[in-house]
């Protein structure tokens, strides 16, 4: 035998995700690349004196898991050490957040910013007893009079701080916020402390940016523990000068320079997708336009390593701020709007459909964060149009969120080869607190998973971390079970999906939105040999069982990144 295998896998569920979605028991890697697929007999031959031969004893090999939509930079800089965990469970009420902000206080010199990430009012106890209880920067005062305070909430649309961070911030009762922003103030005309969509820019303005070792500690943190769940890809959706004010920057142009040297000097441990971000959470046209000339591409990496695939744009904000924008009121009043400049639905509406037009004729992919129904709509006939006007073959725009989704939009995004990327761990998280903001019957609705598949609409799943973790394992039993987090409620039963189009989601359908179908997703000969081994039968067990099923192999490249079965 002239070539041995690198690595046989032997006595398993091997979930090869192909078109028929069969199920072999055995696989071979020959040089980064798929060699064999079958049963014992298939890869027998390839086992030579150096070949690592892997009894499964009947757990489960999957594709590697490719999360279409996760920040890595960003979600390692939002956990400890570099921030203060503030999400559910680890705080439980305001009151555990000041002790928080208290402890770390006397730990930091004088002065020094303090920041936290996570904070949910749906699960911190005052707000969840009374939805008109905002976080506020009293809550913050007692415990922090004098080190200035930034608290991200786990969405990343709201951002909490306390007087000492407004006044360094410069921001009182006279501060005019930005275009699809908000300083939400009190009573008495007072800013509360709590900043919404474009106003957080104000806040980021004023930190210090993160410096080039604080990214590549941060990015390296994101890998370790994505190697550690089988995350073998993912896409930074939002990576440019748009991202400045984001995160300390964290979405920032000098975040993309950082990947590139991980790449280069063999750290980048995973495939990373990049959306570009021309502009922040609200533009202009011209400021898009501009902005969009300006961009770069990927250099000289290896484009199945590192690839910029197109652009984000945001259309409008996120439904917990009332900042989606809806057909129907919220309960209390209003239906948000477009974060687009503009003064009028009619100008933002303009105004989206001409930063669409100028991305797709200028050749981008687009991802589109786009919450709201009438948003969704807005952007899926956006889409429609410019491909009407600039016919492309195979531009694969998606959808971002998608959390309300309707027929019209559905069926205008499967007529055009377009897609939607969705997040069944946020619609964990908040499915019981949505309720409150648009009713049962939305709230219930929202990711209607089994409605855009049966249309025909390609869907990706992805965590959105920081938002949520980036745990696959519970996006799955969520799609399965449409279960939500806080009360176990089920929130759509007729929303649910398979386990095998769950699986997809996170595998051959996310390679189709990085233009990576053709060569990784699937376990099948000839492609891409990026693997994940669960512990236990994954096509038996209760879908209540399956995140807590342990990740005990990971490969990229055939390269073994995380091997708990050595450990």
């Amino acid at each position: 035998m002239d070539t041995y295998a690198d690595l046989v896998f032997l006595g398993g569920q091997v979930v090869t995700v192909d078109a028929e979605f069969s199920v072999a028991s055995a696989l071979a890697v020959t040089g980064g690349v798929i060699s064999a697929v079958g049963g014992r007999a298939d890869v027998a031959p390839l086992v030579g004196p150096d070949t690592r031969v892997v009894d499964l004893r009947g757990a489960t090999l999957l594709p590697g898991i490719n999360d279409s939509h996760l920040h890595g930079c960003a979600f390692g800089m939002s956990t400890p050490p570099l921030s203060l965990d503030l999400g559910h469970p680890a705080v439980a009420s305001l009151a555990d957040v000041a002790e928080a902000v208290r402890e770390a206080v006397g730990r930091v010199p004088d002065g020094q910013w303090i920041t936290g990430h996570g904070w949910d009012t749906g699960y911190l106890d005052e707000c969840a007893a009374d939805p008109s209880r905002l976080p506020s920067r009293h809550d913050l005062d007692a415990v922090s009079p004098d080190h200035p305070v930034v608290l991200y909430s786990f969405s990343g649309h709201a951002t909490w701080v306390n007087s000492r961070a407004l006044e360094l911030i410069g921001i009182d009762r006279h501060t005019v916020a930005p275009p699809g922003g908000a300083i939400v103030a009190d009573g008495a005309g007072e800013p509360t402390g709590l900043l919404h969509e474009g106003a957080q820019a104000l806040v980021q303005n004023a930190l210090p940016p993160l410096s080039r070792q604080e990214r590549t500690d941060a990015i390296r943190s994101a890998l370790a523990t994505l190697a550690r769940l089988g995350v073998t890809s993912y896409t930074e959706p939002g990576l440019g000068p748009g991202g400045d004010g984001i995160m300390r920057g964290a979405l920032g142009a000098e975040t993309l320079d950082v990947y590139r040297r991980l790449l280069a000097d063999g750290e980048l441990t995973a495939r990373l997708g990049v959306l570009l971000l021309p502009t922040g959470l609200s533009s202009t046209t011209e400021e898009f336009a501009r902005a969009l000339t300006g961009l770069g591409g990927s250099g000289d990496a290896d484009p199945r390593r590192l690839a910029i695939h197109g652009v984000k744009i945001f259309a409008d904000g996120i439904v917990p701020n009332k900042t989606s924008w809806m057909h129907e009121p919220y309960v209390g009043g209003g239906c948000g709007s477009l974060c687009v400049g503009g003064a009028t639905d009619t100008e933002r509406t303009a105004g989206i459909d001409a930063m669409i037009r100028h991305a797709h004729a200028a050749g981008h992919q687009m991802g589109v964060h786009v919450t709201g129904d009438r948003a969704i709509d807005t952007v899926a006939d956006a889409f429609a149009a410019a491909m009407a006007e600039h016919p492309r073959p195979d531009a694969r725009h998606y959808v971002i969120h998608g959390d309300f989704l309707t027929a019209h939009s559905m069926e205008v995004l499967a007529a055009h080869g377009f897609g939607v990327n969705m997040n069944p761990t946020i619609k964990w998280t908040v499915a019981d607190m949505e309720e409150m903001f648009v009713g049962a019957e939305r709230a219930a609705y929202a990711w209607p998973y089994r409605d855009a598949l049966d249309a025909g609409v390609r869907v990706a799943s992805g965590s959105d971390a920081p938002v949520t973790s980036p745990d696959w394992r519970q996006g799955v039993a969520t799609m399965v079970l449409r279960e939500s987090k806080a009360a176990g409620r089920v929130s759509g039963p007729e929303q649910r999906i398979g386990l095998a189009d769950a699986i997809r989601t996170y595998t051959i359908d996310a390679a189709w939105q990085d233009f990576a179908d053709d060569w990784k997703g699937s376990l099948e000969p000839g492609k891409a040999a990026d693997l994940c081994v669960l512990d236990g039968d994954l096509l038996t067990a209760d879908p209540h069982d399956i995140p807590e099923m342990p990740v005990v192999l990971t490969v990229v490249d055939g390269q073994v990144v995380h091997d708990a079965l050595r450990d």
